[in-house]
């Protein structure tokens, strides 16, 4: 299992205004991923090294936002402020955690501002919904020279703080969750208020930044 990225949902600024500023807290330029039909929304990443990156989501005024998943967990975040919406963790094969949680994966697709189509399917978000401390999961579909993760990156992502339960996303995951999982520092802490990511900590040409 690879941690593939972390999800901010935009706030009342919108999404062009947190870009901007996660790109003025990294020292690092964000890039226009598209719209995701399916799930009605649209968003902006960041690239991280290892195969990483930071995607920064909005609802979109649509009806597929009513219906997808995605779509409603991003709105859900958003009404209450906007801020760290949950992380996706990437596998080669899906059909050992769709027999496990008794769910089908969906697919998933963005269009880039070019016109290209990028594609992979995903499992869990309705998972995130009801428990934000959970990742979702996801396969991707297209070749890798599309992918995300095959954008260069400066920033390495550090540390993940949650609010939860380190047994209930092993519970989850179906393996382990050590204090360093994929070569992230995974720290869990009792929720005091809204469950989930606290915080996420990246190491930048400055320094450490906790965001």
């Amino acid at each position: 299992m690879h941690i593939d990225h972390v999800v901010y949902a935009a706030g009342p600024a919108g999404l062009k205004t947190e870009a901007t500023r996660f790109e003025s807290l990294l020292g690092v330029k964000s890039i226009d991923g598209g719209l995701h039909p399916r799930f009605g929304t649209r968003m902006r990443l960041l690239p991280l090294t290892d195969a990483r990156y930071i995607e920064i989501s909005e609802v979109l005024d649509h009806p597929a936002a009513e219906k997808a998943p995605y779509g409603q967990a991003v709105r859900a975040r958003s009404e209450l402020g906007g801020g760290w919406l949950g992380w996706g963790v990437s596998v080669s094969d899906l059909s050992g955690l769709e027999q496990r949680l008794g769910r089908k994966a969906v697919l998933g697709t963005r269009h880039f501002p070019d016109g290209r189509l990028l594609e992979w399917q995903q499992l869990g978000v309705k998972g995130l919904i009801a428990d934000p401390q959970l990742p979702y999961f996801l396969r991707w579909v297209s070749e890798p020279s599309i992918l995300p993760s095959a954008l260069p990156g400066t920033v390495r992502l550090t540390q993940i703080d949650i609010a939860g339960c380190r047994d209930r996303v092993e519970q989850w995951l179906g393996a382990p969750v050590p204090d360093v999982f994929d070569g992230v520092a995974v720290q869990f802490g009792s929720p005091s208020g809204y469950p989930g990511i606290i915080a996420v900590t990246f190491e930048t040409a400055a320094g450490l930044v906790r965001v």
